[in-house]
């Protein structure tokens, strides 16, 4: 089956900020779009008679909620579906690889258990069920109790960064898989130049997400980012190739909802901070977006992942 890829667009944020004029059916049609797209990703699964979804994307791509989201859809479809976190297959926290100065490195595949992922995957295809680990992140180590997922002749929806590497389905037959890569397909233009990436795009979810429901500070977030987007190249964006679906996880609406989250930001480091320019930056940005209020976004939109409920 060939390849499904989806072109990045570029939009120019006076069409967007126009729009937004409008928010309530600006934002109907943005969400609108996204569930026609977790419809059809549905439909392309099962007719690729795969039983086995790997999803991956970069980070604040969406890629949790849209595993969920076609999950749900497949159900509706009359085929049971379950979504397994490869964070669950993490080793514990001392046989972690390291990185040259010694320090955990977190985004390096072989910090999952390769051997015991292919196990499960091979037994949910031959036996409709697995016993999948499961993590503690507090302490950094597996927990003794295994939970058992069953899918009764369904699609069990893989999702980590790590879904397309190879080493992870080495042992599982190439029909039974069917591969998905999410991430934003939309950028945003000002004067015809353009002006907000993905990448952008991306840094100011995680931002909003960290600071609202983490309780990470800003700083913590803009200091982690350099080096989550370099374990992206070298780990996630490598494999995009093998992508059977790019799935577009971008809600054109979706600037105008971040704005007034990161306008607050404006002043929240001090000029001599190390990471005031890429805030600063980050923020000029986003004052050419109109704001959209977080009342029109709607209570199941994959966007509350990142501004909350």
């Amino acid at each position: 089956m060939p390849a499904i890829w989806i072109p990045k667009r570029l939009v120019d944020i006076g069409l967007i900020n126009t729009a937004a004029e409008a928010a309530a059916s600006f934002s109907c049609h943005c969400e609108i779009e996204y569930e026609a797209r977790v419809q059809a990703a549905a439909k392309e699964i099962l007719f690729s008679k795969a039983k086995i979804v790997m999803l991956t994307g970069p980070s604040a791509s969406g890629k949790t909620t849209t595993a969920h989201k076609i999950a749900a859809a497949l159900c509706a479809m009359g085929h049971k579906s379950e979504v397994i976190s490869l964070d669950n297959f993490f080793k514990n926290v001392e046989d972690y690889p390291r990185l040259a100065n010694g320090k955990k490195d977190y985004e390096n595949v072989e910090a999952l258990d390769i051997k015991e992922v292919n196990e499960c995957l091979n037994d949910i295809i031959n036996k409709d069920s697995a016993d999948v680990p499961e993590f503690d992140f507090i302490t950094e180590h597996r927990k003794d109790k295994k939970n058992k997922v069953e899918i009764k002749g369904g699609v069990a929806i893989v999702e980590g960064i790590h879904a397309l590497n190879p080493k992870l389905i080495e042992l599982v037959p190439d029909d039974k898989v069917y591969k998905i890569y999410a991430g934003l397909r939309e950028e945003y233009a000002y004067e015809g130049i353009r002006f907000l990436p993905t990448r952008d795009i991306r840094l100011a979810r995680r931002m909003v997400r960290d600071y609202k429901f983490r309780g990470h500070s800003l700083e913590k977030t803009l200091s982690m980012w350099t080096n989550v987007c370099d374990g992206e190249d070298r780990y996630i964006k490598v494999f995009k190739p093998n992508a059977d679906l790019l799935f577009d996880t971008s809600f054109s609406y979706e600037i105008c909802c971040l704005a007034p989250f990161v306008k607050t930001f404006s002043n929240a480091l001090d000029k001599d901070n190390l990471y005031f320019q890429m805030l600063t930056s980050l923020v000029n940005k986003f004052s050419y977006c109109d704001n959209i209020q977080e009342g029109y976004i709607p209570q199941n939109s994959m966007l509350r992942e990142f501004i909350g409920c």
